[in-house]
């Protein structure tokens, strides 16, 4: 049975972390926002602390449509260590995120999205941690 709280998401890239949260239930993913690598790191913390519990982190893995690693994968490994550094008691999951920005797009033009706020910096990247969230949900509901 799965222990109650919820679950964040994270897409991380060189300039800028998009973040998702579940609810309690971890029935949906929705959006938080679009944080700096070092903001991101307070933002986890804040949900944490204030909008918890939070049972586990799930960190987009990026690989190439091969199933290789790619340059941004030491990104994310590094990301990984500091999360683990960081909040020793959190479950930390890594998610095949190929295709994830592709598809948030496509999501984001289907639900009527205007181009201009597609295009805002950050909203992509939230939109994938989402997805990225909402997919590991569907992918492991013992979780």
């Amino acid at each position: 049975m799965a222990e109650y709280g919820r679950i964040l998401g994270v897409d991380v890239g060189s300039k800028r972390v998009g973040l998702a949260r579940t609810d309690l239930l971890r029935t949906i993913a929705s959006p938080i926002g679009t944080f700096t690598p070092k903001d991101s790191f307070l933002e986890i913390e804040r949900q944490i602390r204030t909008e918890g519990p939070v049972s586990g982190i799930v960190i987009g893995w990026p690989l190439t449509t091969e199933g290789e690693p790619t340059d941004a994968t030491r990104i994310v490994i590094d990301y990984i260590a500091a999360l683990k550094k960081k909040f020793k008691n959190t479950k930390i999951y890594k998610m095949d995120e190929r295709f994830s920005s592709r598809q948030a797009m496509k999501i984001m033009v289907e639900s009527g999205v205007p181009k201009r706020k597609r295009n805002k910096k950050g909203r992509l990247d939230q939109a994938a941690a989402a997805l990225i969230l909402q997919q590991f949900l569907e992918a492991r509901p013992e979780i």
